[in-house]
């Protein structure tokens, strides 16, 4: 029996077996910088009626630990090839991010795209928001939001859409409207588009309220069949607009579900660690706390989920050199795993990009999917607990194995009670893990908070 997402290569075509349940076979139509998809992505199967399969990103930090550095060029390279096949300019940088993805090396990219390419670039919740993030980090002169699944007590979204499929199905965005009273060019970042429904939902919200001329979606995959690809061309003539595409790879995903899959409880059988020394580090001295709260802590400007444009991204940069500096005198061990939170994503693999060698990065996610400890496969571990932000939700984290890591740091956006942290802390246990740090970057003593405080 084959249960690992065997991977078969003739010409162009993959197929992936998926725990001997799911057949998926892809025919690659388009991969303008040679990229080879093992290097991109593996597959995991969903528990989820909706879609049974998942494309497992090895770049974006979420279900895979990664060196956060190779997230940060792949949204280079997005923004890159945006620049390339959109604009028809030249990106004098496209070599260096190619031997920077190959070589596994990180470098800073200053913005490369020019001042006069000034588009309002929208990153999807939760998978893409540092995807969209590193994305609009490469313009000069442009605005950024992120979309959230995430409900504000007495804030009014601005737009809402739909994502059919997904785990969480509700998108928010809660931006001031004057950023979308223009005719500005609109550009969609997401992971990958399998169908495109969700470009589709939010250019049919935008449009009806904020009606503009021209939307660019960028993912770093396209699986579109021709039928999708004409609902592009069905919406450009309906709402008399026009939609261009850029990704790194496309082409056709055939599926076949040939049994169904049943979840497997796995016991664990680790030990728990003796000690875990646990501290508190405080980052907002570093961040500016925005006039919206939960109720207690203030939310901060840098993620960009209420706009931010190019010019407060660079002195975010600036803010953050000095908060690396800070978090590389915390660390203590020799492999590291910094973790981000649900959308909070960006922020913390810029961070970890710059802590030095032995540190890895990826996020907590909402999504369901099943666990086997196979080669290959997307999901070998997997830990569950309710969001220490919201114990409605469901949280997950996928693929750390017992032993590896000495310690993690775990980024908050919003300071945490640590009680609410108790149940994650008990899984970590088992991954016998010694040091647990939490970083938070904003708290309800705002500035008042010293850098040392615990």
């Amino acid at each position: 029996m084959n249960n690992s997402p065997t991977l078969t290569l003739s010409k162009k075509k993959y197929t992936f077996h998926i725990l001997n349940s799911i057949k998926t076979e892809i025919e690659i139509t388009e991969n303008p910088y040679q990229l080879p998809i093992e290097d991109l992505f593996t597959m995991a199967a969903r528990i989820n009626k909706k879609r049974s399969f998942l494309f497992v990103s090895k770049v974006l930090g979420k279900h895979i630990p990664i060196d956060a550095n190779k997230g940060l060029t792949t949204a280079a390279l997005l923004a890159a090839r945006f620049l390339e096949s959109i604009k028809g300019q030249e990106c004098k940088v496209t070599e260096q991010l190619l031997s920077s993805f190959h070589k596994r090396e990180g470098f800073y990219v200053q913005p490369f795209i020019p001042a006069n390419i000034n588009p309002i670039v929208i990153g999807f919740a939760e998978t893409a928001t540092a995807l969209g993030h590193g994305f609009f980090a490469c313009f000069q002169n442009a605005d950024y939001f992120h979309t959230t699944r995430e409900e504000f007590i007495n804030q009014k979204p601005g737009i809402t859409f739909e994502e059919e499929h997904s785990h969480a199905t509700s998108h928010r965005c809660y931006i001031p409207e004057e950023l979308l009273q223009n005719n500005r060019e609109i550009i969609l970042v997401d992971d990958e588009m399998t169908t495109g429904k969700t470009a589709i939902n939010i250019i049919r919200s935008i449009q009806a309220q904020f009606p503009r001329e021209e939307y660019t979606v960028v993912s770093i995959l396209d699986w579109r069949s021709d039928q999708n690809k004409t609902r592009f061309s069905q919406l450009e003539k309906e709402l008399g607009i026009k939609i261009k595409v850029v990704s790194l790879i496309s082409g056709n995903v055939e599926v076949q579900q040939l049994r169904d899959l049943e979840e497997i409880t796995i016991e664990s059988k680790q030990d728990k660690a003796a000690e875990v020394l646990i501290e508190k580090v405080q980052l907002t001295p570093y961040f500016t706390s925005s006039s919206l709260n939960d109720g207690n802590n203030s939310f901060i400007k840098e993620t960009g989920r209420f706009g931010l444009n190019s010019t407060e991204n660079q002195t975010a940069h600036q803010r953050m050199v000095d908060a690396v500096k800070y978090l590389r005198e915390k660390r203590t061990g020799n492999t590291t795993l910094c973790l981000g939170t649900g959308e909070f994503m960006y922020l913390p693999m810029k961070l970890s990009a710059a802590m030095g060698s032995g540190v890895s990065f990826q996020s907590t996610t909402r999504s369901p999917i099943y666990i086997q400890n196979l080669e290959g496969y997307g999901a070998r571990y997997g830990l569950t607990f309710p969001n220490p932000e919201d114990h409605a939700v469901t949280h997950f984290v996928y693929n750390i194995p017992p032993g590896y890591y000495d310690e993690v740091f775990l980024f908050f956006e919003r300071e945490v009670e640590i009680e609410c942290l108790q149940p994650f802390l008990d899984e970590l246990e088992l991954l016998q893990i010694k040091s647990v740090k939490f970083v938070f970057f904003s708290n309800a003593r705002g500035e008042e908070y010293a850098k040392n405080d615990k």
